[in-house]
């Protein structure tokens, strides 16, 4: 037997809203475009993809699971990513951490690494 991983899935008040922000912050591509679940891919047929559904509760702790980036230039895309509409969170760092920690408009937690040691 094989698993082949097709999604994250992404409860959100706005599915189209956090979809379109996810969409812009990672340069990927939208491939469906329902009010009720918005799902975005890094290309129309690569996986995996991130599926925002419809939920009517609101965030209210720290994610259980959350995404890690490790992009070139971590304090400018930190930067890029904070000008989209994410924020700084708190999620009890000691300060001297090689990684950002970031909310998406609704308050979902991920974090931008360092660049990789080469």
């Amino acid at each position: 037997m094989t698993l082949e991983w097709e999604q994250v899935i992404v409860d959100s008040a706005d599915p189209e809203a956090l979809g379109r922000w996810w969409a812009e912050a990672l340069g990927w591509v939208v491939v469906n475009d329902e009010p009720e679940e918005y799902e975005i891919r890094p290309e129309k047929d690569r996986l995996p993809g991130l599926l925002f559904v419809r939920v009517p509760e609101t965030k209210t702790v720290k994610n259980r699971l959350h995404l890690d980036f490790r992009p070139e230039d971590r304090d400018a895309e930190v930067e890029r990513l904070l000008a989209l509409g994410a924020r700084h969170a708190d999620i009890g760092q000691r300060g001297d951490e090689s990684w950002v920690t970031l909310a998406d408009p609704e308050g979902n937690e991920f974090c931008v690494l360092a660049a990789r040691r080469r």
